[in-house]
């Protein structure tokens, strides 16, 4: 490593998935990081992603914000507990905008920090529920094994901040879905299982069993026209299933 004044040879301490990742790998770039008084290195390795599986079986997923992501099987992440997460954040980020705005030069500084301390423990929370979420589908696309159908939610945030009231903007605005699409691709890519993007369009509108139009109110879903009901994100997300309805598209 180039430091200040030399070039240092550091000898790392591996676990045995390091090893086994470093083992004949092309190594392209590292990162040092601190955290607390100790050093960690994260290296970037180039590695071939295995051939795609061909199946004709789709795991639906679908996307929101009480629950994160609901698949076809009626397997559902997220719920409460990151609500009552998130809240906090919320009320805690509040409080020290208020008194990062009156007081001493000095008690403004100590809440500038602590914003920016609560911003990025806010980040790296929601950097973990991303990468447990996307490895579960994952995993689960592997034994079924099936492609997976994720819904495309490019620019969602441009139409909410349009439509929709302050608060259901603060909720669609504070998850990111990017990243956990990110995740979901990359690992995919990596376990051979295909991903495709589809038009969300009406999905979460659409009855899976008749293909009718139904009525969503909130996490319930009702169709006029058959009768079922059940949960919305579960409907829509065996929806993203159904090749005759909807039109997949290559990610």
């Amino acid at each position: 490593m180039t430091l200040l004044r030399s070039r240092q040879r550091i000898k790392l301490v591996l676990g045995d998935y390091q090893r086994t990742r470093l083992k004949d790998s092309k190594p392209t770039s590292a990162t040092l990081c601190k955290k607390g008084s100790e050093y960690y290195i994260n290296i970037q390795v180039k590695s071939e992603a295995p051939e795609q599986i061909h199946v004709d079986t789709v795991l639906g997923v679908d996307l929101g914000i009480t629950d994160i992501a609901v698949t076809s099987e009626g397997q559902k992440f997220g719920g409460k507990t990151i609500k009552l997460i998130k809240n906090h954040y919320a009320s805690m980020r509040a409080v020290l905008q208020q008194k990062a705005v009156k007081g001493t030069r000095s008690s403004r500084r100590r809440c500038r920090e602590l914003q920016q301390r609560l911003s990025g423990k806010e980040a790296r929370y929601q950097r973990q529920i991303n990468h447990e979420i996307s490895k579960a589908i994952v995993t689960r696309a592997q034994e079924i094994p099936a492609k997976i159908a994720l819904e495309d939610l490019t620019g969602i945030r441009e139409g909410i901040n349009h439509r929709t009231g302050k608060n259901h903007r603060q909720r669609v605005n504070g998850w990111a879905f990017c990243q956990l699409k990110e995740f979901l691709s990359y690992k995919a890519l990596a376990a051979g299982v295909p991903l495709v993007l589809v038009d969300p369009a009406y999905t979460s509108q659409t009855c899976h069993q008749c293909g009718e139009h139904g009525i969503r109110n909130s996490k319930s879903f009702k169709c006029a026209v058959c009768g079922w009901s059940g949960d919305a994100d579960f409907n829509g997300a065996k929806g993203l299933t159904l090749n005759n309805i909807f039109n997949f598209s290559l990610f």
